[in-house]
């Protein structure tokens, strides 16, 4: 993991000499001559890390060695961001000082230099100060490179047999009367190996398990190969235990050896191939590979191709960890392996930990063993081997050691569960190890959400822009790597079917601490107060986390220990009392200058919120992500947050008083995301705005026409990496249709999601034709999926004309409160939209066949309107009388084909709805609420005018 900590800091060391020659810099003589030393120091270090973190599991001292060597890691990395972040600000700020010019030349530079304890330090003062903190770690990297000599540790290269000897291969024996749970399991799994294949299927049918280290697979798979009905079903069983790596030549031996008794002698891949072929041909066999980890087509597919000549219905049974090699395994089921019940733990434990015991007396050893059973949550390797260790244990005093203690305290634990584990962390690339141990910063069974993982990874530095990779997919990348390799679990999935929610075992989570050396402290207050202070005493952390109850004040002693973690890189503080904020703020801030990421959140329900965010947090050089959000009383925030020019990502969500964004907005040239959802006292974006060309999101982009600092809405120009969603409020203030067209929407390539709010009215005089022209000039972007316009006044086009040809794609719409417009669109042409809402439209008093989209001289072909609209909404439309399509069009019209559901509220003049909406087949659900007398009257159920046209609608709410 050290490695993902020393790869970066390596790539920025070769950049600072890099720069030199590009951009004729000159660096201070004892920067360059430092920062040679230490690359020279790290690229030797880093040759050995492998082997060091494979015995530091075993070995204390290697421990404390990787330890040593990630804390100078992360001084050099805060160096080097010191040193970056005052070119950066020399490149931004540019004043007349001629001494900067040794640094920035041909530029008018300002000697206005941040530094990690003080702003306003010269130029020449900076470098000085890196040359000593560079020349200080070269001389802590000299002690550490003297132990790395006296560990003779082995330079990276990796044994292919290495990892192969860490786990004792598997056979297919194994007895039943020692197994417990798995029955139902173990009978659909029979099921699905005695069931015949399709004829269409070539070669034979792959079933995989997939599940963590520890689970129960292999235990699944022997008590499914030993089955009675299996052996006769089968003519060829074959049980290989594979492991890593996956040795083409000794898989293709033991199918071999296990069909004939003997091994072969061939040193050709070739013609073991042909001896494999031969064994099976025409014979129905059974495969199991026991614990896969192969991720290579190209290994496997010889193996397919010569077992495609077996009898047809042969069966592939695979154990692995992770469900991508279960695909590249051309598996055709994959069979997540589920944890144990409570009640099928208690069972081994009891048959293991009691083993010889007289059950007399034994009621109190049973009552902490149930307890310490919970802590396994339900993984029987876990049970096992907690089980085997208190086997030896007579006495309560004992069990109950082993039950407050930390699971890794004990040797024959670690050897028994940790191994399995770091089999599945030690596979992990380098950058994925870092960002799963920082899991360890979430408190056990906390539901994760994978989003706001991904930003605090992305602020830790941990992602990478790659190309054209963004740093949130290369997050999501990482995140599907460790959750196919069963490092999270429980997922939740969004209506697309994407994992937006999951869980860590508590194991997996004891892992992860382990693997970070406690670096990563949860802390709960209320909580016992010695224990907190004890935890804050004995671990070095780098990440901290504290869940604060509502209305829980928190100790003063507390605070003054989180002021003395100077190496603090996040600091995670939830919910609870903020009125200790004016005075501890500042504090921090003076004290915590290494910090990342600060977030500072609050409950919406909660109280004593904060109100001011002090000036000194300038002194947060390094940071990256600022979340303020649900804080409702903050009202502005301080200019001196425009000198933190780290800053990626900015969270003011649910801030709901925030009038105001600080107006050097513009200087935070790295700004990425700016979170300002439900901000609804926000006046205006400040005009700065418009330069930061690195943002992905402004949530709510405020146009404020009638403030001086106010951006206006062509200060969207620039933004062309606006992604996923953006909400433009203030349109009904501007009046100007070029400010619209410099905008230039259209260009919006990444936005999926638009909202057009034209509020603010009574600020022109005409309005309604002034909407109309500034709609039409905005356009829409090319790939929007999702439109809503709210109080929209112009009289028609409420989706001009000429928009139609970009709304290709376009799924969901709604029209809300659109007061003056009298006819709706001829929506029916966008052929991607599923759901349509018309919402107080007062002045629609006719839906016809303009609404469809389709001429009234059409003739000849058929016509589609709405292709694909599955659900229909027209709410408060309180002039609507009429909605009839008629029947003067020509040729066959098709109309709304997928519809499925239909809701109508508040529409008290609406005498009926269209016959063939209400005759539809395909309607599953009708709704009819609020007041709609004529409409209730005849869907009335029975008795109703319209009820026999509606009876076949599986759902109807009338009411």
């Amino acid at each position: 993991m050290v490695d993902a900590i020393l790869s970066p800091i390596l790539e920025q060391l070769t950049s600072m000499a890099v720069d030199e020659a590009k951009e004729q810099v000159r660096l201070e003589t004892g920067v360059g001559k430092e920062a040679e030393k230490l690359t020279r120091k790290l690229r030797t270090i880093q040759t050995v890390l492998h082997d060091a973190e494979k015995r530091q599991i075993k070995e204390e001292t290697v421990r404390l060695w990787l330890n040593q060597l990630r804390d100078a890691c992360y001084d050099m990395e805060d160096v080097l961001g010191e040193w970056n972040t005052a070119r950066h600000k020399l490149q931004i700020d540019g004043v007349d000082d001629h001494e900067n010019d040794a640094l920035v030349p041909k530029k008018k530079v300002c000697s206005f230099f941040p530094a990690a304890s003080c702003f306003g330090c010269k130029p020449i003062f900076l470098r000085r100060r890196v040359a000593l903190k560079m020349k200080d770690i070269n001389e802590t990297l000299d002690d550490i490179a003297k132990q790395k000599a006296e560990f003779g540790f082995a330079v990276n290269v990796i044994n292919s047999n290495e990892r192969a000897d860490q786990r004792v291969p598997s056979i297919s024996l194994i007895d039943e009367s020692e197994i417990f749970g798995r029955e139902t399991q173990k009978n659909d799994l029979v099921n699905k190996l005695l069931c015949e294949s399709s004829e269409e299927q070539k070669g034979p049918c792959v079933i995989s398990l997939v599940g963590m280290g520890g689970i129960g697979k292999t235990t699944l798979a022997q008590l499914a190969y030993n089955n009675d009905d299996v052996k006769n079903h089968f003519e060829k069983r074959i049980w290989v235990c594979v492991s890593d790596p996956f040795d083409v030549f000794r898989i293709a031996r033991a199918i071999i050896e296990a069909l004939t008794g003997s091994a072969p002698n061939f040193g050709e891949f070739q013609s073991l191939m042909q001896h494999v072929q031969g064994c099976v041909e025409g014979k129905k066999f059974l495969l199991v590979l026991d614990d896969v980890w192969n991720k290579d087509d190209s290994k496997w597919e010889p193996f397919y191709n010569c077992l495609k000549i077996g009898f047809h219905g042969s069966k592939i049974l695979i154990t692995t960890r992770d469900e991508t090699t279960a695909h590249i395994m051309k598996s055709t089921d994959i069979i997540p392996i589920a944890v144990l019940f409570e009640k099928e733990c208690w069972s081994i434990f009891e048959s293991i930990a009691f083993f010889g015991k007289s059950m007399e007396g034994c009621e109190n050893l049973k009552k902490i063993g149930r307890e310490i059973v919970g802590k396994c949550k339900g993984l029987p390797l876990a049970v096992k081997t907690i089980g085997s260790l208190l086997r030896s244990k007579n006495t309560e005093e004992e069990w109950q050691n082993i039950l407050k203690s930390e699971i890794w305290d004990h040797e024959v634990v670690e050897r028994g569960l940790l191994a399995p584990l770091l089999l599945s962390y030690n596979e992990l690339p380098s950058k994925v190890k870092h960002c799963f141990s920082y899991c360890a910063v979430f408190p056990k069974d906390l539901e994760i959400w994978k989003y706001e993982l991904i930003k605090l990874w992305m602020a830790q530095g941990y992602l990478n822009e790659k190309g054209n990779k963004e740093m949130e997919d290369i997050g999501e990348e990482y995140f599907n790597i460790l959750a196919s390799s069963s490092f999270f679990q429980e997922f939740e999935t969004d209506v697309d079917g994407k994992v937006y929610k999951c869980k860590m075992h508590d194991l997996v989570h004891d892992l992860a601490q382990f693997i970070c050396r406690n670096a990563c402290l949860t802390v709960k207050i209320p909580g016992g107060e010695e224990s907190i202070m004890s935890s804050f005493e004995q671990k070095k952390v780098v990440h901290l986390r504290l869940t604060i109850d509502e209305g829980t004040s928190v100790p003063i002693a507390i605070w003054n220990n989180v002021k003395r973690m100077r190496r603090l890189r996040s600091l995670l503080v939830e919910g609870g009392d903020y009125s200790w904020s004016s005075k501890v703020l500042p504090q921090l801030f003076d004290k915590l200058t290494c910090l990342r990421v600060l977030t500072l959140g609050a409950h919406i329900w909660g109280h004593n919120f904060i109100k001011k965010i002090p000036k000194n947090i300038e002194k947060l050089l390094h940071l990256k992500y600022l979340s303020l959000c649900g804080q409702r009383e903050i009202e502005k925030l301080p200019e001196t947050l425009c000198e933190l020019y780290n800053l990626e990502r900015l969270d003011v969500n649910n801030c709901r008083n925030l009038r105001e964004l600080p107006r050097g907005i513009g200087r935070l040239r790295k700004l990425m995301y700016l979170h300002n959802a439900r901000t609804a006292s926000l006046r205006y974006l400040p005009v700065g705005i418009g330069e930061l060309i690195r943002l992905r999101e402004v949530r709510e982009f405020v146009v404020g026409g009638r403030y001086d600092r106010a951006c206006s809405l062509g200060s969207l120009k620039k933004l062309n990496l606006l992604r996923q969603q953006c909400s433009i409020r203030g349109l009904g203030g501007v009046s100007d249709a070029g400010e619209a067209r410099r905008a230039e929407l259209e260009k919006k390539k990444y936005l999926v999601e638009l909202e057009l709010q034209f509020d603010q009215a009574g600020r022109r005089k005409n309005e309604e034709d002034e909407d109309e022209r500034l709609l039409e000039a905005l356009g829409p972007p090319p790939n929007l999926k999702r439109l809503e316009i709210y109080q929209y006044r112009g009289r028609r086009n409420v989706v001009p004309i000429n928009w139609f040809m970009s709304l290709t794609n376009l799924r969901d719409l709604y029209l809300c409160n659109c007061r003056n417009c009298e006819h709706l669109p001829p929506l029916g042409k966008l052929k991607s939209l599923e759901s349509l809402l018309i919402f107080g439209m007062k002045s629609v008093k006719r839906v016809g066949n303009e609404f469809l989209g389709v001429e009234s001289d059409t003739d000849g072909s058929s016509v589609i309107a709405f292709p694909k609209l599955k659900k229909l909404m027209f709410k408060v439309m309180s002039e609507l009388e009429e909605w009839d399509f008629g029947t003067a069009i020509k040729g066959e019209i098709i109309i709304m084909p997928r519809l499925s559901f239909l809701e109508i509220g508040c529409c008290r003049k609406l005498k009926a709805l269209p016959d063939h909406l209400l005759q539809k087949s395909t309607l599953q659900r009708l709704e009819i609420w609020g007041e709609c007398p004529v409409l209730k009257d005849r869907c009335r159920k029975e008795t109703g005018e319209d009820w026999p046209k509606i009876r076949h609608i599986p759902e109807i709410s009338i009411g």
